[in-house]
């Protein structure tokens, strides 16, 4: 299997397993990630998810076998070929819980693309990052929403046209990345995040992504109508009422387990 699946408890541990060619995508493994993300459901088991990669990197964007089939594909065959792929980052950007990445030695091309759909993304300080498709003559195209939405378009207007390799400082300084840690600080870190993110209720942390989905993508009344019936919505479903008594009440909410903080 080219990614492996771990469940402690309520948090999920993916891992892009392919380390001998540096978690690399081919078709087996945006498969593989595409069924995952879109297996996860608002009030599943799974409340929190960390996305890593094995071995000594994060993820080292297309696998040189892959590539070489796109060399001869036809163009409906790329269109196919991209398809797949864009639905992966669609499903994964989608996740109703949060995905927190772990991102490790380099994150390169569609690998900067998984970094930019993660929630929360932890970096050892030694990360290189990198937009480099147009080194090969192609684009980030299918990472582009995200990324830009992450980036801004500035940084995107330098980043995407040098494929410049940047570092975790940077990638933190234009908000890719969240945290920029020792290596060995990566789990430690994480955690923290981890427990936090566990006190926080779980369909009101879905529907808090719905919401900055939809805000950020649209203006005026759109936005405006949504909010109102968003926070309406909430105040009186279950998470809402059982969340406010409690904070009246002094008391834990029911989704934090005895002994959370």
């Amino acid at each position: 299997m080219s990614l492996q699946i771990e469940s402690e408890g309520a948090v999920v541990r993916v891992t892009l397993n392919r380390p001998e060619v540096r978690n690399a995508f081919n078709e087996e493994l945006i498969a593989e990630l595409t069924s995952w993300a879109e297996s996860v459901k608002v009030g599943g088991s799974a409340r929190v998810a960390v996305l890593s990669g094995a071995g000594k990197m994060f993820c080292a964007g297309a696998d040189l076998t892959w590539m070489s089939k796109m060399v001869a594909y036809t163009r409906d065959e790329n269109v196919r070929d991209a398809r797949a792929m864009a639905r992966m980052f669609e499903a994964l950007d989608r996740l109703p819980i949060p995905l927190i990445g772990r991102v490790h030695g380099a994150a390169l091309g569609g690998g900067v693309g998984l970094a930019a759909v993660c929630d929360i993304v932890i970096a050892a300080e030694d990360v290189v990052f990198g937009f480099t498709e147009v080194k090969l003559g192609i684009l980030p195209a299918v990472i582009s929403p995200y990324a830009i939405a992450k980036i801004g378009v500035s940084a995107a207007r330098e980043l995407f046209l040098t494929g410049a390799r940047f570092s975790a400082a940077r990638a933190k300084e234009i908000g890719l990345v969240h945290a920029v840690v020792d290596e060995s600080e990566l789990d430690r870190v994480i955690a923290k995040h981890v427990n936090d993110l566990m006190t926080s209720a779980p369909e009101a942390v879905a529907a808090a992504k719905a919401l900055i989905a939809h805000v950020s993508c649209n203006e005026g009344t759109s936005a405006f109508e949504y909010t109102i019936d968003a926070i309406a919505d909430r105040r009186v479903s279950r998470e809402g009422q059982e969340g406010m008594g409690a904070f009246l009440a002094k008391r834990p909410p029911s989704w934090i387990s005895p002994g959370s903080s």
